[in-house]
């Protein structure tokens, strides 16, 4: 079977032309070499004695020598040909695998390191990565479908009990504002989405320039500053006041009020959220630091999913999407994120490159 695929594929028949092109090159070198000598030994010899026989000794050995090249080559380009076909019908008995079963099939690798064992890594780590980025849309469907049941579901609830029950002008605007209130919340959640997508393709790296960070988070604090009132939160803002950054002001802003957003609700009541900016050697760094409970380190990797919530947090408005956009601001601005421990609470730093001199 592969021997009939090995004569059958168009790397064979290369082979094949190639031999044919080596062996008119041969024929005109032992052509050159046959009639040179003949010529050599007339010129010697004259026309004293039998040349037949020692003609005939070069034909043969000539002949020889052309039979056993055109085998060796025709032998050299099965084999060759053979294991290149072999390792391609690797590859295509796994892609039909991968088609017929799913993603967990790999090629197989045979250890020779060479160029087709490359080819195979390469794949088998563009399968890994497509294998996890379908993970995470199954996650983010199932999560979808989850967080828009609850509203829909009281929509649906709501309307249905006011069908059933005679016209109230009051209980109908409550009704009203309740289910645009609800649909909000699902129009709030596909536009973070779709700003999510906007930001991952560097949409809008076009509105970059120079700015101070620490500017913008002062902005910042100073918007939440009733809210962590509400709940008894001091708010406040350190480190220097100049830090240069590159960047697109509206999605800085953005993902430092998530950030900020996040320490006010997930922190300790009646506790502290401290914004602090610098500089660093490698450029700008800004931390939003909380005494709340913290985040696990086991968890680090998960917040930063599209609707990944933790099970605590389910009970508070939200719908998960607030640190896959930092994630995506961050990534766009080539700015490193980090979660430390605060002992207690938690410490978001994101590390902007340094500003390029223009």
């Amino acid at each position: 079977m592969l021997l009939a695929k090995t004569l059958r594929s168009s790397t064979f028949r290369l082979a094949l032309l190639a031999i044919a092109a080596f062996g008119l090159i041969v024929a005109a070198i032992m052509a050159y070499v046959y009639f040179g000598t003949l010529g050599y030994v007339r010129s010697r010899l004259g026309d004293v004695g039998d040349h037949d026989g020692f003609t005939g000794m070069i034909e043969l050995a000539m002949v020889a020598v052309a039979i056993l090249l055109l085998v060796l080559a025709g032998l050299a380009a099965v084999l060759v040909t053979r294991r290149t076909v072999g390792r391609i019908e690797e590859i295509n008995a796994t892609s039909r695998a991968i088609m017929l079963a799913g993603l967990d099939r790999r090629i197989p690798l045979r250890g020779s390191h060479d160029e087709w064992d490359r080819v195979a890594e390469n794949l088998n780590l563009m399968l890994d990565r497509i294998e996890t980025l379908m993970g995470e849309v199954k996650q983010v469907s199932d999560n979808v479908a989850h967080d828009l049941r609850t509203p829909l579901t009281r929509m649906r609830g709501r309307l249905e009990k006011a069908y059933h029950t005679p016209r109230n002008s009051e209980a109908d605007a409550a009704l009203i504002g309740d289910t645009i209130a609800d649909l909000d919340a699902v129009l709030g959640m596909f536009a973070s989405i779709t700003r999510i997508s906007e930001i991952e393709t560097r949409a809008r790296r076009s509105a970059f320039r120079a700015l101070n960070l620490a500017e913008i988070a002062g902005e910042v604090v100073e918007l939440y500053d009733a809210a962590a009132e509400e709940v008894a939160t001091r708010l406040s803002l350190g480190g220097e006041r100049d830090v240069p950054v590159t960047g697109d002001r509206d999605l800085l802003f953005d993902a430092i009020a998530n950030l900020v957003d996040n320490a006010i609700k997930h922190g300790r009541a009646c506790g502290q959220v401290t914004v602090t900016c610098r500089r660093a050697a490698g450029g700008a760094v800004i931390a939003i630091a909380d005494n709340g409970p913290g985040i696990p380190a086991d968890q680090h990797d998960q917040v930063f999913k599209r609707f990944y919530r933790r099970e605590q947090s389910r009970y508070t408005a939200g719908n998960g999407l607030g640190l896959s956009l930092v994630a995506a601001v961050a990534r766009l601005h080539g700015a490193d994120i980090a979660l430390r421990d605060n002992a207690p609470g938690l410490t978001v730093e994101l590390q902007f490159p340094m500003v390029s001199a223009h």
